[in-house]
């Protein structure tokens, strides 16, 4: 099967901008590109064609035709050599995105489309697509710095192993850096035994902080291997994990984390600090949940 970078479309400026980054997603990647548009009109039984008393070119039927071939014009600007496809499947926007994510190594999709409210930071397709997606999704915010690194949040947490497998490879084929970031502060990091059993539970000043810089090594250390040509910034900040990075993303090209941390509770599918940087942060982030995508 080809490699596949699906990218959902509705006709919003953020959704044309999803179409720049997912073109230039396959082409790093040699990969085919899909662009997707969720066809609601159907189910809400709304006349698709042409009004009688209106123009031959009006009706919701020809303005989906209209918008998914701009947005396929706009990919074969911005990638010529990337092949494009185009499907308008009917029904709801987060299932028929979820769905094409079942065979797609990455989709993306802008940070809100024509439903979105004023005042609301982020679309909420894009939000739960992100929980319930079954490969990596770029939400694409505000303009990258395109000199900046890949910024990778860091927690130890086995949940986000595969973000870390996914900023590594995204930095390689970018030709970038990778700036690790680990947050932590005395609520959310694991207090490291005393080194003798009879001693009490206390340690000298700094354990804690060696014990966290020990963490971030150890969670880097083989990615490093595999990506030697990935420049590496270690940066272990002591202090809120959602202010460090999105402080850390405004000078970002790309934000990568898991989709929930060492402090997340069983049964939630999007961490508290996943879902903020999705509402707050200053370049496009990625989102990589703990499942293997389908290739």
């Amino acid at each position: 099967m080809s490699r596949l970078v699906v990218v959902g479309v509705d006709g919003s400026a953020s959704s044309l901008a999803a179409v720049d980054a997912a073109a230039r997603e396959a082409r790093s990647r040699e990969a085919d590109l899909r662009v997707v548009h969720a066809f609601l009109w159907p189910a809400t039984h709304v006349p698709l064609g042409p009004w009688p008393l209106g123009p031959p070119a009006g009706g919701v039927r020809n303005m989906v035709e209209h918008l998914v071939a701009e947005a396929v014009e706009r990919a074969h600007k911005a990638a010529p050599e990337v092949e494009v496809s185009h499907v308008v499947v009917t029904g709801e926007p987060l299932t028929v995105l979820e769905a094409q994510s079942r065979a797609a190594e990455l989709v993306v999709v802008g940070s809100r489309g024509m439903g979105g409210f004023v005042g609301l930071l982020v679309g909420s397709t894009a939000v739960h697509l992100v929980a319930h997606g079954r490969c990596p999704v770029l939400v694409v915010r505000e303009e990258p710095n395109p000199d900046g690194p890949i910024v990778l949040g860091v927690d130890g947490s086995p949940a986000s192993e595969r973000a870390v497998d996914f900023a590594f490879a995204e930095a390689a084929l970018r030709g970038t850096g990778l700036t690790a970031v680990h947050a932590w502060t005395t609520w959310n990091a694991p207090l490291p035994p005393p080194p003798d059993a009879s001693m009490p539970y206390a340690n000298p000043p700094g354990a804690l902080a060696a014990e966290e810089d020990c963490l971030l090594a150890e969670t880097l250390a083989g990615h490093q291997e595999r990506y030697p040509e990935v420049a590496v910034e270690h940066r272990v900040v002591h202090g809120r994990t959602r202010e460090t990075l999105i402080e850390a993303s405004r000078s970002a090209q790309l934000l990568v984390v898991g989709a929930r941390g060492r402090d997340g509770f069983a049964g939630l599918l999007l961490g508290s600090v996943s879902q903020a940087l999705l509402h707050h942060a200053h370049c496009p982030v990625a989102v990589v949940r703990g499942v293997a995508a389908h290739h």
